[in-house]
């Protein structure tokens, strides 16, 4: 499908877009129909230039987050646009590689990237962080990277947090997989202006309290079905 997708894709970069969806689409289906697992996305997924600074669980999140909107992007390793064919789309749809080596200066390149990014006719779009920089284990509490409150100051994006509980039917590694109802929660947005350190304590307390609360709904489901059984 991809590969068919490439010549439309060079005439018409934004196409990679709707690529994206109708791929990230297939997915969700196949692993609703063949796996049991089916994905209920809360509050309302931005449509303009913004950052989305969401829970990690698995691959099912960055799956249902990437559905969801109209024009995402990642920030994502420098070596991953080497990858045939996932590396040109990744270009296409705004991608913004990071040479994690480099430090504080991949975190000022990032928000040149930004910055460039938010000057194109199409703009920005929906860019996704995970603001941990890594996946968790559902219930794990890690402490939360300065980069994604840098970025907002310096680019003036409004930030909308993502609380998930794809960890518990989904896991890090991919294995086992759990039938169930997995959600992804769209918080209301953080408006561009509040200082860092309001960012860095009402951030994560946001997405924190929304992941707790979906992991203790999703346990409470699962408890009343096995009473039920």
């Amino acid at each position: 499908m991809r590969i068919c997708w490439l010549p439309v894709v060079v005439m018409r970069p934004m196409a990679a877009h709707r690529l994206g969806i109708a791929w990230t689409g297939q997915l969700l289906l196949a692993a609703r129909v063949i796996l049991g697992l089916r994905v209920e996305v809360r509050g309302t997924p931005p449509t303009g230039d913004c950052i989305i600074a969401a829970k990690h669980h698995s691959f099912l999140d960055i799956l249902a987050i990437a559905h969801a909107v109209p024009q995402c992007a990642f920030i994502m390793k420098r070596e991953l646009l080497a990858v045939p064919i996932m590396g040109f789309y990744a270009r296409k749809v705004g991608c913004i590689p990071i040479d994690r080596a480099r430090g504080s200066e991949a975190l000022q390149q990032i928000t040149d990237e930004v910055a460039r990014a938010q000057e194109r006719p199409e703009g920005l779009g929906q860019l996704i962080i995970y603001p941990e920089g890594t996946r968790t284990r559902p219930g794990d509490k890690v402490k939360y990277k300065h980069g994604v409150g840098v970025i907002y100051a310096q680019t003036g994006l409004d930030i909308v947090p993502v609380g998930v509980n794809c960890g518990l039917f989904w896991t890090r590694r991919g294995i086992p997989i759990r039938s169930g109802t997995a959600i992804v929660e769209f918080l209301p947005v953080m408006p561009s202006g509040l200082s860092h350190l309001a960012v860095m304590r009402r951030l994560p307390m946001a997405i924190e309290t929304s992941s707790d609360r979906l992991m203790a709904e999703a346990g409470e489901i699962n408890a009343v079905g096995r009473t039920g059984n």
